[in-house]
C-alpha cells in the first residue's frame, strides 16, 4: 500500500485543486492503491494511456465510479445521474443538441461521447480542464445540470451504508469528499475504451474487410482536398485526417480549430478559457469513434445527421478571422460528389463498435 496522501486541502468555495478547480471539500485522506490493482487492458495498437499517479486504477475503485456515474443522489431532486446526458446508446453522449438539466432547463453545449478518455489531455468543448477528475467537479455543482454543492453531495452519499463500505474497500476509510467520489468516477470512465469497431477488426484484428464503398471512403478521408490541377498537392480528397486522423486509432488531433461554422460567433469557445481573440470559434475536435451512435453533431448539436457534417466540409465553411489554416477552400468547397461523400459516411459508420456501446459494464447497476 503507497503511503498517505493529502490532495489539495480545500475547505470552501473559495480554495482550490492544485489545477484551479474549486473542490471545496477535500476533506479525506487519499490512499493511492488501497484497493485491489488493476491492470489496465490497452489495445496492442493503442499508445500508453495518461493515468495519474495520485489516482491508480483499482477493481474497487472502479465498481465505486460506476455506481457513482449513475448515481441520481448526487443531484439535488434525486432525478439526474452522469449518466442521464451520457448514456450508452448515444455514445455516452446525449441524443439532443442540449441536454436538459434537473429543472427542465438546458445546457449551452451538446454533452461530448465519452470514448476513449484515458487518452485525451483536455477535457470539455472548450479544454477548460486538464484532467478527468477537475473535469468532473463541474456537473455536481453547475445549476442546470445537479445543482448541488458538494459538501451536501458528499454528505448524501456517505450517509448511505452501502457506499460507506465500497468507500472503505476502494479508499481504506468510509470518508466521502468530492476528490474521492471524482477519482472514483475517473478510474471508471477510464476503463471504457473502444477499439472494437469494423475498422478495428479489418485493420487491426483482421477478422473482416471492408466493403469498396468503405475503403473508398477511408482513401478520401486520407486525401488531401483540392483539383491537383489547381492545387499542388490536391488529391480531391475529404481532407479529414488533418483533424481527425489520429494515427487511424484515436480519430483526434486532441486540438482545437474553428472548422468554419459560422462567420460571427454566438459561442466564442476556446477563447471564454483563454481569453485570446485568436481562439474565437475555436472547438475540440471530437473523436470520431462511434461517431454513427453520438448524433447531433457538433458543439450546439446542428448537424443531425453524418451527410450534413461531411456537406459542410465540403462547401468549405464560412470564413472568419480565426478560421483554421486547414480549411483550405472556404470558397470554393472541396467538390466532392454525392458518391464521395456517400463513401466517406459508409467509411465513419465502420467505427461504431456496438460491443462498446453495449458492454454491461459500464452500465446502469443501480
Amino acid at each position: 500500500m503507497a503511503g498517505a496522501l493529502i490532495l489539495g486541502g480545500c475547505r470552501d468555495d473559495d480554495d482550490q485543486t492544485p489545477d484551479g478547480n474549486s473542490c471545496e471539500d477535500n476533506l479525506c485522506e487519499v490512499i493511492p492503491g488501497s484497493g485491489t490493482a488493476v491492470d489496465l487492458e490497452v489495445p496492442y495498437f493503442f499508445a500508453e494511456p495518461n493515468l495519474p499517479q495520485n489516482n491508480p486504477l483499482t477493481e474497487e475503485g472502479i465498481a465505486l465510479g460506476r455506481h457513482l456515474f449513475w448515481e441520481k443522489a448526487l443531484s439535488r431532486n434525486n432525478a439526474v445521474s452522469c449518466g442521464t446526458c451520457h448514456f450508452p446508446e448515444a455514445s455516452f453522449s446525449d441524443s439532443s443538441p442540449f441536454s436538459t438539466g434537473l429543472y427542465g432547463d438546458q445546457t449551452s453545449r451538446n454533452s461530448m461521447a465519452l470514448v476513449n478518455m484515458g487518452w485525451s489531455n483536455s477535457f470539455f468543448w472548450d479544454g477548460r480542464a486538464s484532467t478527468l477528475e477537475n473535469q468532473l467537479f463541474e456537473p455536481v455543482r453547475n445549476p442546470i445540470e445537479m445543482d448541488m454543492t458538494w459538501p451536501e453531495a458528499s454528505e448524501r452519499i456517505g450517509n448511505d451504508s452501502t457506499y460507506q463500505e465500497m468507500f472503505t474497500a476502494a479508499f481504506g476509510t468510509p470518508c466521502v469528499d468530492s476528490i474521492r467520489i471524482t477519482n472514483a468516477m475517473a478510474q471508471f470512465i477510464r476503463t471504457m475504451i473502444s477499439h472494437r469497431s469494423k475498422f478495428d477488426r479489418a485493420y487491426r484484428y483482421g477478422e473482416v474487410q471492408l466493403s469498396p464503398s468503405e475503403q473508398r471512403g477511408l482513401d478520401l478521408f486520407l486525401a488531401e482536398g483540392g483539383d491537383p490541377e489547381i492545387y499542388p498537392g490536391g488529391q480531391n480528397g475529404g481532407d479529414c485526417f488533418h483533424c481527425h486522423g489520429g494515427g487511424l486509432i484515436e480519430f483526434t488531433d486532441h486540438q482545437f480549430h474553428n472548422n468554419g461554422l459560422d462567420s460571427v460567433f454566438t459561442d466564442l469557445g476556446r477563447a471564454d478559457v483563454t481569453g485570446f481573440a485568436l481562439d474565437e470559434g475555436l472547438f475540440k475536435t471530437p473523436t470520431l469513434r462511434n461517431i454513427e451512435f453520438s448524433a447531433p453533431y457538433m458543439h450546439d448539436g446542428r448537424f443531425e445527421t453524418l451527410h450534413e457534417v461531411v456537406e459542410h466540409y465540403n462547401s468549405g465553411g464560412h470564413n472568419s478571422a480565426t478560421l483554421d489554416p486547414l480549411m483550405k477552400f472556404p470558397d470554393e468547397g472541396l467538390g466532392l460528389s454525392p458518391q464521395d461523400v456517400d463513401d466517406i459516411v459508409n467509411f465513419l459508420k465502420t467505427l461504431s463498435d456496438t460491443e462498446f456501446i453495449e458492454n454491461p459494464d459500464f452500465h446502469d447497476p443501480h
